[in-house]
């Protein structure tokens, strides 16, 4: 079949777009195995990469497909100037014929000066799978397209329209689709052979580079705090750091300087249990001793000699502090205290017993008030509560005796109130003496243990047991700055625990 003329309407009837459409299939990701810290660098920079490399195939190959049919417009172009350039504008089959096979289409057809011609050698098909205009194609139709063209091709070919050149003003062709998905799956071998090789590669070294610089010395970080933790207290084990100045380098340094610190902590702790463990043994043997001293002191009380009567008062006092101090240090060195058995019991029962235990005896010149609401609940061991108020009193008995009050006569008292109600509040328990206060260097370590005595002689005992039994009750003790003299606030919120 030679050229022939024929209308726009004919040509447009002649090749005519259908749509055509088919399913996409999802590909389903596989689950990773869980791998050390290195695999899994490994796996994620493989997974960026080929995250990346999916974002550049799909316009890739948006963009091959457009530049494969422009091809075949311009070599459609090439042979409208062929056929333009014949006698009488006709050609013979063979010349047709070898014309298509070297653009690839079923037919030519091209538009210029009002007319349209079109080669072809077969019979022109009834409808088209699909039309694509090269002139008004968007991206995202040219991605459609691709993929259409990849995962569900037609049978029937595919229309193609471009812009025409040298005197023509359109350029139609008529072409199989199975050339087009052939080249498109060629090129997307080729991306994704280059794009695995990229990805190898790239993963290959952040994966290096990332070992050496990051997971190496986090490896050895990891070894010598295991290393470390099976002998805190050898020196050897303490890391090196290195001269590295980023994060690693600052958490060598840290680690090295805490290795080191708790390295000397734990030998003094030691030291320290060693030499309390044989102050505790020598504390028990000297206060039985001087517990046979203090009866012994006693009956030279009754001696008739005027000398022994003035000595013998001194000497049971010196000896009564003595046993005071090494019943304190025995006492602050158990162990542990024991877990506090909280229950609601009442308050006075409690401060009752205080002037005994306090050593408040009846020729005593400071006295002890009580102002504590008939009735008044508190929650908290009796017998722990009992101890710490104890510890209070008898420190304020002991600073008045040596100080003197500054107001009146020397007197402690005790107020106790509650704030909300039982099971729900809490109760405050002040414990005041009227005497000079308290000097500056004592609060800075008031409640350190054998660091916050206020007199002579005293062992700062007190008050580290009593902060350390009203804290295992659930409260606090702290030093009320707001009244003259030394005041004591308590505060224990009520906590019933219910059913198990």
């Amino acid at each position: 079949m030679g050229v022939s003329t024929r209308s726009e309407t004919e040509t447009a009837q002649a090749i005519a777009p259908a749509a055509a459409s088919g399913p996409v299939r999802e590909a389903t990701p596989g689950m990773g195995r869980r791998l050390g810290l290195s695999g899994r660098l490994f796996l994620l920079t493989v997974a960026f990469v080929a995250v990346a490399e999916v974002l550049i195939y799909v316009p890739a190959v948006a963009n091959y497909r457009l530049m494969w049919l422009s091809d075949r417009i311009a070599a459609a172009q090439v042979a409208a100037l062929v056929l333009d350039a014949s006698p009488g504008q006709a050609v013979s089959d063979e010349l047709a014929r070898r014309l298509l096979t070297g653009v690839g289409a079923r037919a030519i057809a091209v538009r210029g000066q009002g007319t349209r011609r079109l080669l072809a050698v077969d019979t022109m098909p009834s409808a088209v799978s699909d039309m694509v205009d090269l002139r008004r194609d968007s991206w995202w139709d040219s991605i459609r397209g691709s993929w259409r063209t990849l995962i569900a091709p037609a049978d029937a070919p595919i229309r193609v329209v471009g812009q025409g050149r040298d005197g023509f003003d359109l350029v139609e062709i008529l072409l199989e689709e199975a050339p087009l998905r052939a080249a498109i799956v060629e090129f997307s071998i080729r991306l994704l052979v280059s794009s695995l090789i990229i990805a190898a590669a790239a993963a290959s070294l952040v994966f290096l580079v990332l070992r050496h610089v990051i997971v190496e010395p986090v490896r050895r970080l990891a070894r010598n705090i295991t290393a470390f933790a099976d002998d805190p207290e050898s020196l050897d084990r303490i890391i090196a750091p290195s001269n590295r100045t980023d994060e690693i380098g600052l958490a060598e340094t840290a680690l090295a300087r805490m290795e080191r610190a708790l390295a000397s902590e734990l030998r003094e702790k030691r030291r320290l249990a060693e030499l309390g463990l044989a102050v505790s043994k020598i504390n028990h043997e000297l206060r039985n001793l001087l517990t046979t001293a203090q009866l012994l002191g006693d009956r030279l009380e009754g001696a008739a000699d005027l000398t022994v009567q003035r000595v013998a008062p001194r000497l049971v006092a010196t000896l009564g502090r003595a046993i005071r101090f090494c019943e304190a240090t025995l006492a602050y060195g158990r162990a542990t205290e024991r877990h506090p058995q909280r229950r609601l019991v009442l308050l006075a029962p409690i401060l009752a017993d205080l002037p005994d235990l306090a050593g408040l005896t009846t020729g005593s010149r400071v006295s002890l008030r009580e102002r504590v609401p008939s009735g008044l609940q508190i929650c908290a061991d009796p017998e722990q509560l009992s101890r710490a108020l104890t510890n209070l009193v008898r420190n304020a008995v002991q600073a008045l005796d040596a100080a003197g009050a500054s107001g009146g006569d020397p007197e402690v008292s005790v107020v106790a109130t509650r704030q909300g109600g039982v099971g729900s509040g809490s109760v405050t328990i002040l414990v005041a003496d009227n005497g000079p206060g308290l000097p500056d260097r004592a609060k800075a370590h008031l409640f350190a243990p054998f660091q916050g005595s206020m007199r002579a002689g005293g062992t700062g005992l007190g008050l580290a047991i009593a902060a350390e039994l009203i804290e295992l009750n659930g409260g606090t003790l702290r030093l009320d700055d707001s009244v003259p003299g030394a005041c004591f606030r308590i505060t224990l919120p009520d906590w019933i625990p219910g059913p198990a």
